[in-house]
């Protein structure tokens, strides 16, 4: 049973990489949580193909007692919703019974973002001496000028930026193609990187290493750490919270919704909706110079 299981669960897995073009990390999510699943059946002596609704209501107290959170319940039954859906389609089970399972209510978590004074002083700290302080420089200015998720930030290559006008070709989740923008201040500095990395440049790829080479994720993150351990900030400061930050600055200035979606390649309005209830004071300001009571 163990085999049969591991080879449905790698089947899925390379379904969910070549036809629905996932992200290694939601595939990574995916695996994990699906994995965690098929353990647990196997404790409990059960055959994933004749999972009943009776089952799953087991698996949600076995989930409660864990203390996961909402958020981590929700996200292991859409991961078990999808896998039974692959599983009825290839003829391996004949029905799926995570279909009628309520997915516990969504907790709200209001998105972490950046004051300007303090995106100010991130700037201000760099270093730009040398041409991997010039490069770190150029990291944070082009999180904070573009929202870009620092999946795309990697897969920046040189040819995709136009710096006459101020645009990038991003390759965003499920290969989805978008334009995004900078202002005149990212331009001089990327410029500038641009042309020093020239001759020490072994890649395709905007941003480099080290050595020359493209760089990871994690070494993103390992800059973003490097830059504040320098400021006054006190704050857990991730890519994720840039992008916030781009978001919630953008809003604030008066940007519309469905425009923020586009820079930030949204599929769905409702996904940028939760930076609404982060822009409540520029709502209020609006308001208040505004509607025809409330000036002086």
């Amino acid at each position: 049973m163990k085999e049969i299981e591991n080879k449905d669960l790698i089947n899925y897995l390379t379904y969910l990489k070549y036809n629905k073009n996932y992200s290694e990390n939601t595939i990574g999510s995916y695996s994990d949580d699906i994995y965690e699943y098929l353990v647990y059946l196997n404790k409990e002596c059960l055959d994933y193909r004749d999972i009943t609704y009776q089952d799953i209501r087991f698996l949600l107290d076995y989930y409660h007692e864990k203390d996961f959170s909402s958020r981590s319940i929700r996200r292991k039954i859409s991961a078990l919703k999808g896998f039974y859906k692959y599983l009825v389609r290839e003829g391996i089970t004949n029905s799926n019974p995570f279909v009628y399972v309520t997915l516990p209510k969504k907790e709200v978590r209001l998105p972490k973002f950046l004051n300007y004074n303090e995106m100010l002083e991130i700037f201000d700290t760099i270093d730009i001496n040398d041409i991997f302080g010039l490069r770190n420089r150029v990291v944070m200015e082009l999180l904070y000028a573009t929202g870009i998720r620092v999946s795309e930030l990697i897969n920046i290559k040189k040819c995709d930026v136009d710096i006459n006008n101020k645009t990038i070709v991003i390759t965003g989740k499920g290969n989805k193609m978008r334009l995004v923008f900078f202002n005149d201040v990212c331009k001089k500095y990327l410029e500038c990187y641009i042309n020093l990395i020239n001759g020490v440049s072994k890649t395709d790829y905007l941003i480099i290493n080290a050595n020359g080479f493209g760089i990871t994720a994690r070494g993103i993150r390992l800059i973003i750490d490097k830059v504040i351990k320098n400021t006054s900030i006190i704050k857990n400061i991730s890519p994720h919270v840039i992008r916030h930050t781009f978001a919630t600055h953008l809003l604030n200035n008066g940007c519309d919704l469905l425009t923020v979606q586009e820079l930030l390649g949204h599929s769905s309005i409702s996904t940028t909706g939760i930076y609404t209830h982060v822009s409540l004071d520029r709502q209020k300001e609006v308001y208040y110079h505004t509607h025809p009571r409330s000036k002086k």
